[in-house]
């Protein structure tokens, strides 16, 4: 039996410097909260990533909701087998509506809270006259513990979130504050979002106060009730302490001054409407609970008795992204790639990225994490019937960039990428393979039967083949090929027949008949396209490894996030070789690591899987708080965490048809010492 808490806190992140790219966050799923290295928000310049408080709930419309909608822009019409079919790819001459529609709804900076320090002399502190850092985050608390000294005078502080309620509870022991050196300060930036960057980064606009509001709705000797307004929305915000003086020193600035004392308790508390909030020490309690359940329950991995150097870093990349991926990933919304530590894409998420997130927590035993964003699929069925139908096509198709309101966002990718379309039936087999119950199957079967009703829908027969084909237009997931060139990608098409005969499954455990367009369509889709002994991109590139060896090297998931039916083995062998040696690694992106991983794992390939999960290559790094940096401006990349935890589980558990279930995917010669509860087999 494995000792978790050891297990876990081994890996407890401890910094003692300002990590630019490496702040601490604490959250509960629903709402986060990024720290520097006091614990607050006191020193966001001297961080490239932006300090967020960020929840599920806070989201933000220029002027207001529903400003423009599609019947404001034009629509491109790509050919489609004789027909328009109708994407809103370019702005033309509707450049406001189409930049709008890209960046709204955004999601919000709820507020910045933060230490001011003061010196002996009265001058202000600076980051560079803090010394003697040290920051713990406990994990198996979900607590941030920070000290460091100015002048010779110690700062201790503890900062959680609630973990049911969107609260930052936070407990101060200095003897600044017996000097009045101390103060906390609460402060709120403007909420628009005016950029035509694809990739904004979420940096916080503090020169428009005209643009938001913020007034005192009410105030006791320990309590303040804040109403902030943005255009047609507004939420409130609840701030109480224990002994301390607010005042108000600017349009949207309020601070709190400590009477002087040795211990400061305070709690700030986010909601649309009435905030819960409750004291320090009920929170603490309650975070402790929390994260010492979600630590005993579910899986565990230990590779404490291997040979191999690498095995204690991927052992601490496996117990920070299950932490990362509770917060960030784990709420009733898909998340945004950067979760709730600051905007990534406007803050809106990626379906397509919605397994990478989500998928590993059946596998680690925490299917009802899933089941939570899987909920979201249902309540914006209705929208993408819409838009299948507004196409021509039957059942439902699911949008790529969106947000919570389930509108597709206008990009020259997004809305002809398809591999997003299987997920909700894939993440739905994950739960009933963990509940194989009718209770299962009726929860998500009108979202798995809509799915599968596109799917088979968006197939053309083709005579000449004698066989389903897929596009074009289409994008696969590898992104950099044109929509109207694009035909039979090798991935998408065994996710279409993966999809598909999961779905029939699905039909007959209900003793249903499957439709037999299903049917015909799962057996007869055109086979994966190759050249010279290795799978292509698609069809209509021979080039794959000489000119489009970049971004993903997506024609490997056939065989390997999939099963692979229609896979001849010894050529995916030969594809991923050849992936290996040939791509531009530096241009892939973090979920491709453990994506390959896997695909060796089925081939039986070991050492190469273990090769390209830990492969030194600046995608498939791994920063001190956990998180995988991509590059500037996107320094978390909660795919590539969660693609990690997938991976892993599959290697150390095994999938359906593996020929051993000890560590299949991991070396048998010694270097690798495998302990493992909890897990599920993979698909």
């Amino acid at each position: 039996m494995i000792d978790r808490k050891a297990l876990v806190t081994r890996h407890n992140p401890i910094i003692k410097k300002v990590e630019p790219l490496s702040p601490l966050s604490v959250g509960n799923s629903e709402f986060a909260f990024t720290a520097d290295i006091t614990g607050l928000q006191s020193f966001p310049e001297s961080y490239s990533v932006p300090l967020g408080t960020q929840s599920h709930w806070g989201w933000h419309s220029t002027k207001e909701p529903n400003l423009y909608d599609f019947n404001d822009i034009r629509l491109q019409s790509l050919d489609t087998y004789g027909r328009g079919v109708p994407y809103p790819l370019y702005p033309e001459d509707k450049e406001e509506a189409y930049h709008w529609l890209r960046q709204n709804p955004h999601r919000i900076h709820l507020g910045q809270l933060s230490f001011l320090f003061k010196k002996d002399n009265g001058d202000r502190v600076e980051i560079t006259d803090i010394y003697n850092t040290k920051q713990v985050l406990n994990l198996w608390e979900g607590c941030l513990h920070s000290e460091f000294e100015i002048e010779g005078k110690t700062v201790h502080v503890t900062t959680i979130v609630h973990p049911g309620h969107d609260e930052i509870s936070v407990k101060v022991v200095s003897e600044l504050m017996e000097a009045n050196q101390l103060q906390v300060v609460l402060k709120f930036s403007a909420p628009d979002m005016y950029s035509n960057n694809w990739d904004e980064c979420g940096d916080l606009d503090w020169d428009n106060a005209h643009r938001h509001g913020t007034e005192i709705v009410s105030k006791t000797e320990n309590t303040a009730i804040l109403l902030r307004t943005m255009d047609k929305e507004s939420y409130e915000v609840v701030w109480s302490w224990n002994q301390g003086e607010f005042t108000t020193v600017g349009k949207h600035e309020y601070v709190l001054t400590p009477l002087q004392q040795s211990e400061f308790l305070f709690s700030v508390s986010f909601a649309q409407k009435a905030p819960k909030i409750t004291d320090f020490n009920e929170a603490m309690k309650r975070s402790k609970e929390y994260w010492e359940n979600f630590w005993l329950s579910g899986a565990a991995i230990d590779f404490s008795g291997s040979k191999d150097d690498r095995a204690y870093e991927l052992e601490r990349r496996v117990i920070l992204s299950q932490f990362l991926t509770a917060i960030h990933s784990g709420g009733s919304l898909p998340p945004q790639e950067t979760g709730l530590m600051y905007n990534s894409w406007f803050g809106k998420f990626h379906l397509e990225m919605h397994w990478w997130h989500g998928a590993h927590f059946p596998l680690w035993g925490r299917t009802e994490i899933l089941e939570k964003s899987l909920q979201w699929y249902k309540s914006i069925l209705p929208l993408a019937k819409e838009l299948a139908t507004s196409q021509g096509y039957e059942g439902a198709r699911w949008p790529k960039q969106v947000g919570p309101d389930g509108k597709q966002s206008p990009s020259i990718i997004a809305p002809v990428l398809i591999w997003q379309q299987p997920h909700p039936i894939g993440m739905a087999e994950l739960c009933y393979q963990s509940h194989p119950d009718v209770k299962t199957l009726e929860e998500w079967r009108e979202m798995v039967f809509d799915s599968a009703e596109f799917m088979a829908s968006f197939t053309v027969w083709n005579e000449q083949k004698n066989a389903y084909v897929l596009g074009p237009p289409l994008i696969p997931a590898q992104e950099n090929h044109k929509p109207e060139e694009a035909i039979n990608p090798t991935f998408e098409l065994e996710y279409w027949k993966y999809g598909l005969e999961l779905a029939i499954q699905w039909v007959e455990r209900l003793g249903i008949e499957a439709p037999a367009k299903w049917k015909e369509v799962a057996k007869h889709l055109a086979k994966p396209p190759h050249d010279d002994g290795v799978y292509l991109a698609h069809e209509n590139c021979p080039d794959t490894f000489t000119k489009y060896n970049h971004d993903h090297p997506s024609m490997v998931a056939a065989f390997g996030i999939l099963p692979g039916a229609l896979i001849d083995k010894e050529m995916m062998r030969n594809t991923l070789r050849k992936v290996m040696t040939d791509w531009q690694w530096e241009t892939a992106w973090g979920w491709d690591f453990p994506m390959c991983a896997m695909t060796a794992a089925r081939l039986g390939e070991a050492q190469m899987a273990v090769d390209f999960l830990l492969m030194d290559a600046t995608k498939n790094t791994y920063l001190p708080n956990g998180h995988n940096y991509q590059r500037q401006g996107l320094t978390a990349y909660l795919p590539g965490n969660g693609g990690l935890l997938i991976a892993v589980s599959m290697m150390a558990c095994g999938w359906q048809g593996a020929t051993s279930s000890k560590a299949p995917g991991f070396p048998n010669d010694g270097s690798w010492s495998v302990k493992w509860e909890g897990l599920r087999s993979f698909l």
